[in-house]
């Protein structure tokens, strides 16, 4: 278990973590990017992600512990070298939990690593940026779900 000095511990992720998962994972989004069309139920992110996220990719949990309680506060999602999800509670932003989780994902793939992100997602950018990433193209939105322009990184161990 996590101590209440330390920023978390992470763990594989459990069929029983759908739940919890599925409302961080709509929280965190909310309040990062409330300008994102949400174009799907809370019902059918649940299902998406039980059947398809939790059983089809690499996904990990990172858990703090605060006031004896401990909690769900970020994961991260890897299917192959692409870095599909990585979000955070939003009252846990900027203790390195971020951080950790991109790290633990850069060592499971140390052959490198590539993402999108939303162009107007500045601190995502940022965050990704500061951890070693380069963007490499930029996209009109008409790939993904929320037709957001997005931006492609990647990130390799040589540089």
């Amino acid at each position: 278990m996590p101590s209440d000095s330390s920023p978390a511990v992470l763990r594989a992720a459990r069929a029983d973590d759908a739940g919890p998962l599925t409302g961080l994972f709509l929280e965190s989004r909310a309040a990062a990017m409330p300008y994102l069309a949400r174009v799907h139920s809370d019902e059918a992110t649940l299902a998406w992600l039980t059947h398809v996220v939790l059983p089809g990719t690499d996904v990990l949990v990172a858990e703090t512990r605060e006031g004896g309680e401990t909690r769900i506060a970020g994961f991260v999602s890897l299917d192959g070298t692409e870095l599909e999800h990585l979000y955070i509670a939003p009252v846990l932003r900027r203790r390195g939990i971020g951080s950790l989780l991109l790290e633990a994902a850069k060592a499971a793939r140390p052959e490198g690593l590539a993402l999108y992100t939303f162009q107007r997602n500045a601190a995502a950018r940022a965050f990704y940026e500061r951890h070693g990433f380069t963007a490499v193209a930029f996209d009109d939105g008409s790939r993904n779900e929320e037709k957001e322009p997005d931006v492609r990184y990647r990130w390799s161990p040589a540089g």
